[in-house]
């Protein structure tokens, strides 16, 4: 499905992703973890050439995306759905013309446009929200017509980059719940990049741990959260711990400082 290959790129005298190799299947769910400023976001914008990288390859159905052309990589980016740590709605236009927007700017007459947006609204449980302008949304609604936006292509890759960074604790829930969906029913494949633990453990097929620039630890959550081989994982199993731990005393009543 998706092959990369001794991908690099570097800002400057920064190496922000420092040649590495990954293999996704198709239908898999595969989470991107690490400390803040490893390489996962650039790694993943990668992908369709949101940056673009200094060498490498990235293999997508047969196709190396980096040797493609504009039209060729705008094709092909139809197929390869991308959710961004920011809304990206357009204030005037209400939630479905936001999500059939770029199907008309595509070439797709207005009619088909908007049955496959209404679609896409009701997968992500908008569907009675059509009408509401962006400002009339709360931060986790407007994520998931952001959501509905790259799923009105039916994408064979979705690509999420730390989908809930931008919303309050309280609306994270509502925005993974409709990821663990979406994965649940194999939908496309996805490669997800988060902070959000709670996600990787129920979700991802495979955990991918990265580290300045390099992939240190790639294997499923039992293993790499249990067991982990690397000082990255070694440190979320530790905060899992942690967590766990805080959360057994807090329902037995204890007051945690």
């Amino acid at each position: 499905m998706l092959k990369i290959d001794n991908l690099v790129k570097e800002f400057g005298q920064l190496i922000a992703v420092n040649g590495i190799s990954l293999d996704v299947d198709k239908g898999e769910t595969i989470v991107l973890m690490g400390p803040s400023g490893c390489g996962k976001s650039t790694t993943i914008r990668s992908i369709n050439r949101l940056i673009e990288p200094e060498k490498g390859s990235v293999v997508f159905d047969g196709v190396d995306i980096l040797r493609l052309n504009g039209d060729e990589l705008r094709d092909i980016r139809k197929r390869i759905g991308f959710v961004f740590q920011h809304f990206n709605l357009i204030s005037r236009l209400s939630a479905l013309d936001n999500v059939m927007l770029g199907l008309v700017m595509g070439g797709m007459d207005r009619e088909t446009a908007r049955s496959k947006a209404l679609e896409a609204m009701r997968k992500v449980g908008l569907e009675n929200h059509c009408d509401h302008k962006p400002s009339e949304m709360s931060g986790g609604q407007q994520q998931r017509v952001g959501i509905a936006r790259a799923l009105a292509f039916e994408p064979e890759l979705m690509l999420w980059d730390e989908p809930t960074a931008s919303l309050d604790p309280i609306l994270v829930r509502e925005v993974l719940v409709v990821m663990e969906e979406l994965a649940k029913y194999r939908a496309s494949t996805m490669i997800v990049v988060t902070h959000e633990l709670p996600f990787a453990l129920h979700v991802a097929d495979r955990i991918v741990l990265m580290d300045k620039g390099n992939i240190v630890e790639v294997g499923m959550p039992s293993k790499v959260f249990v067991n982990p081989a690397s000082r990255i994982g070694q440190q979320y199993k530790e905060l899992i711990a942690y967590q766990m731990n805080t959360g057994a005393q807090t329902l037995a009543g204890k007051r945690i400082e």
